[in-house]
């Protein structure tokens, strides 16, 4: 007899056979799906709902990243952060709501060992569930995971650790495009059905790119079906880690992420990312002249007594030479072209934090999602949109 307290608590009972699991999310209200140009600009649509603002809306969100970079910390971390209603990256206001996190590589004495050093002594969040199996999309896990959702309506997040584990086998016949766009199209599916964000933890390639977008482990169907891509890569100088995000509701950014060891915590460091990713001494200057537009280096050396007017002088043209500063005639150093350009009063309009949606606050949710064609499977038109 067992003498556990606590009684088992699954998320699915796999079904014996597959083929016989239910192929449809449960069925909502067909809302209208054609306007006239005049009629859409009339409508009024909901502002999307940020799990974390500024960085996860709504939709399907691809946390990419080499092995053992910390994609595994930082998206339990967020779990947490959200499940609780706490602060994401130490920094940012999360509104709370439940939060179902597979993380389907780990063991539950793992997950309680990296729970216990983020949490820090603090109470675990109720609204967080933990689960470790689940069948593929294909096979079950669409249904389980909805389920879930249906007894948690106010749900805010979905993470899945990791998505090649829940894609399951390609479709006979297909192109490598294809399936992989498929394969996103499962959660797309659960996060337009249920108006939640959906984060999908994926790999990137081997080799790197200038482009972060094409880093993603696979085709472009797998990015091309997301709602929004964001690679965490290892970083030079002050930062552990570099954030690079952009989809279609979140704006293009970078931000610098520090690990804390001793937390197992991502904190976001404050400033552009450009800051914490050159020398000391390049970040200090940077800092100067984003405050000090027009600076010469003679001024710039004065207010950093540890470097010399030498050092200082071969470092800004360095600079400009790599495209971190804008060097005028007069030899006046600006952050960029565009200050360069404007008064020598204009300030380089770089926050040092995402910038929270004005809508935060003020929709304290969102209506339940109204969207045709989740019933069924993809068409065709679906599966090969770009």
């Amino acid at each position: 007899m067992s003498t556990n307290p606590i009684p088992p608590l699954h998320l699915y009972s796999v079904p014996s056979d597959p083929e016989a699991a239910p192929r449809e999310l449960p069925k909502r209200e067909r809302p209208r799906t054609a306007w006239t140009a005049d009629q859409l600009m009339a409508a009024h649509f909901p502002e999307p709902k940020w799990a974390v603002p500024g960085i996860l809306a709504e939709g399907v969100s691809l946390l990419a990243g080499p092995p053992k970079v910390g994609k595994s910390w930082l998206s339990l971390g967020l779990g947490l952060a959200v499940a609780a209603g706490g602060q994401a990256f130490d920094s940012l206001p999360v509104q709370g709501g439940p939060v179902l996190y597979l993380a389907l590589e780990d063991t539950p004495r793992r997950l309680q060992t990296r729970m216990g050093k983020l949490l820090d002594g603090q109470a675990a969040p109720a609204g967080l569930t933990l689960v470790t199996e689940c069948p593929p999309f294909p096979h079950g896990g669409s249904e389980a995971i909805a389920q879930w959702l249906e007894r948690n309506p106010d749900a805010r997040m979905v993470v899945i650790d990791v998505f090649a584990k829940m894609r399951g086998q390609a479709p006979q016949g297909v192109s490598a495009y294809d399936a992989d766009y498929v394969a996103v199209g499962h959660a797309k599916r659960i996060a337009d059905h249920y108006g939640i964000a959906v984060v999908l933890v994926h790999h990137v390639r081997k080799m790197a790119s200038e482009d972060f977008l094409t880093e993603v482990s696979g085709t472009n169907g797998i990015a091309g079906a997301a709602d929004a891509t964001l690679v965490l890569k290892r970083a030079r100088g002050q930062a552990d880690g570099i954030l690079h995000v952009t989809g279609r509701d979140v704006n293009e950014a970078e931000y610098a992420l520090q690990f804390q060891d001793d937390t197992g915590a991502w904190h976001l460091l404050d400033g552009p990312a450009s800051d914490h990713t050159v020398s000391d001494t390049r970040a200090a200057i940077l800092r100067y002249v984003r405050a000090h537009p027009g600076a010469k280096p003679k001024d710039i050396a004065e207010a950093l007594p540890d470097a010399d007017a030498d050092t200082v002088r071969r470092t800004c043209s360095r600079m400009a030479t790599d495209g971190q500063l804008a060097k005028d005639k007069g030899g006046r150093y600006y952050p960029d072209t565009e200050t360069r350009t404007q008064a020598t009063q204009g300030v380089s309009q770089l926050s040092d934090c995402p910038v929270t949606p004005p809508d935060l606050g003020k929709q304290p949710g969102q209506p339940e999602p109204e969207l045709s064609g989740l019933s069924g499977p993809l068409s065709a038109a679906q599966q090969g949109r770009n």
